[in-house]
């Protein structure tokens, strides 16, 4: 399983293709999108360790979507860009890239500045690619630490409501009812009328939830039970 998921985002699909053959020689899993509102599709889905971002593309240039990525993810942008003016580079890094390069470029240059952003990524503690972390999007729960975070942002769970959510995030997508919930969490028989798991689960929504009534992560599936999306 690859370690680093990295986003390219270029409306050139030569570009796109060439840099993910690069970056799967590194052993880096390789998103792709055409355009900035792409991009954001694909960051509100998947695990995006650092973006390879051009300035110039339709619909949404580099420049408004990482505007937009900003507002709440600080993972690495690295700039593409087919100009050369130093006002470019200027304006790419204040409104928040982290690098830049001028196109054409060579791509072992490129590949070397994504390693390099990603090792600081790493070394900062920004990101920690271990076996005892879970990701769903945003949502991150340490199975060392039990710390859980939302957005990078810590999230205070009760030690119950903790093992709810490890429960559903290391079976993402499946669905598990109350019941099984309950017997898995409490290591006791269930007795119908319980709403013992709702209440926790509606406590957890509350915390990890931006909109807690239109929930992001933590799903209901009425009439079954509840789930982890995917």
């Amino acid at each position: 399983m690859s370690k680093y998921h990295v986003l390219v985002v270029d409306d050139e699909s030569d570009i796109r293709d060439a840099l993910e053959i690069y970056l799967k020689n590194e052993e880096i899993r390789v998103f792709k999108a055409a355009n900035g509102l792409e991009a954001l599709s694909v960051l509100d889905k998947e695990d995006i360790h650092l973006i390879i971002l051009d300035i110039m593309m339709p619909q949404m240039d580099g420049i408004r979507a990482t505007f937009a990525i900003r507002e709440s993810r600080n993972i690495p942008i690295i700039m593409l860009s087919a100009k050369s003016e130093d006002t470019d580079k200027v304006l790419g890094l204040n409104v928040g890239a982290d690098d830049y390069v001028t196109k054409p470029f060579n791509p072992l240059e490129l590949i070397a500045r994504v390693k390099s952003q990603l090792r600081r990524y790493t070394n900062l503690g920004n990101y920690k690619a271990t076996e005892d972390e879970i990701h769903v999007r945003g949502l991150t729960l340490n199975k060392s630490t039990k710390c859980v975070t939302v957005d990078q942002e810590e999230v205070r769970l009760t030690a119950t409501e903790y093992k709810i959510l490890e429960l559903l995030m290391e079976n993402k997508g499946r669905v598990f009812s109350i019941e099984e919930i309950y017997e898995k969490v409490w290591k006791e028989p269930f007795f119908q009328g319980d709403n013992t798991v709702a209440v926790h689960v509606r406590r957890i929504r509350e915390k990890i939830e931006i909109n807690p009534k239109e929930p992001k992560y933590l799903k209901v599936v009425w009439g079954i039970g509840y789930k982890i999306e995917k």
